[in-house]
């Protein structure tokens, strides 16, 4: 039974009281996934995703009426009517400041779930207490997939940035993005500028693109893709976010931008959804945890 357009449901998440609405509401047409699916899988992940949105302003695309439909929108400031006990913070922009939710707890997640908030995006860097930006503490390597490849022309890539990262002392592990492609991440001390990680993701881009002709590109016209894995080095921009590893994408099926292990980067490779990547969470543990703050990277050479 459909519940009213108005249900209202309170519960306790975190040591904090939310007011949820619509539980019930359909939000992955394709799989029936509802709005307290998409909850539950926001707590029940919330240890390591909140490791991945530590001290990072979050990004928001929210779906209000469900994924497909044309209403989605882009959410950077805060929203009226924010709890008081949602940690915020203010970050200079072009114009001004934005102010921009802090994700410190499995209460502020749920808050978002209930705000049919699925994708999460992130920057490389961090923000001190009062929004201070930090240098990146990451570097991230976008291979998206032109028409005619596929995931599995990503993974054979992957697997050569990864062998150019290790040349220079950085160690990467790899997300399927849960959309086309997937991303590379390789933790930095947070001693180099944007620019100047920027600067190195491209020279890494357009040398193995020199390399490797008829498998990389690192430009973005469509024409000259076709057929190839664009290495997306401007992830690393400073004005740039990226989808947050275990964040849900507001794909036709509730896919994840999941961690794997290096030996399943290779055929057969495909994007996971929520309920398998919880089932690997359980037997693999958190595969993002050696690449956490607590071990931090090495500076850029």
């Amino acid at each position: 039974m459909n519940p009213a357009a108005d249900e209202v449901t309170h519960v306790e998440v975190g040591g904090r009281r939310l007011r949820l609405t619509n539980l019930q509401k359909v939000l992955y047409p394709a799989t029936g996934t509802t709005k307290a699916e998409v909850i539950d899988y926001l707590v029940r992940v919330s240890g390591p995703l909140l490791a991945q949105l530590h001290e990072r302003p979050v990004t928001r695309i929210r779906w209000p009426h469900g994924v497909g439909d044309p209403q989605r929108f882009f959410e950077k400031n805060v929203p009226a009517g924010t709890p008081s006990w949602v940690r915020t913070v203010r970050v200079p922009a072009s114009d001004g400041f934005i102010e921009y939710p802090l994700v410190e707890d499995v209460a502020t997640l749920a808050w978002l779930g209930n705000l049919s908030a699925l994708e999460l995006h992130t920057p490389q860097w961090t923000v001190g207490r009062r929004g201070a930006v930090r240098h990146p503490d990451r570097l991230v390597v976008d291979l998206d997939p032109g028409e005619g490849a596929g995931l599995e022309q990503c993974a054979a890539v992957a697997h050569l940035v990864a062998e150019r990262l290790a040349d220079d002392g950085l160690e990467a592990v790899p997300v399927t993005s849960g959309g086309k492609g997937l991303q590379l991440y390789a933790p930095l001390a947070a001693k180099d500028a944007a620019d100047a990680v920027r600067g190195y993701a491209e020279r890494l881009a357009r040398g193995l693109a020199r390399d490797h002709k008829d498998l990389v590109t690192a430009t973005m016209t469509k024409s000259l893709r076709r057929g190839k894995v664009l290495l997306d080095w401007s992830q690393n921009t400073a004005a740039k976010t990226t989808i947050t590893p275990y964040s849900l994408r507001g794909r036709d099926r509730p896919t994840v931008a999941a961690p794997r292990r290096w030996d399943e980067i290779g055929p057969g490779l495909r994007q996971l959804t929520y309920d398998e990547v919880l089932d690997r969470l359980a037997t693999d543990g958190d595969l993002m945890e050696p690449y956490s703050r607590s071990h931090p990277g090495p500076q850029l050479p």
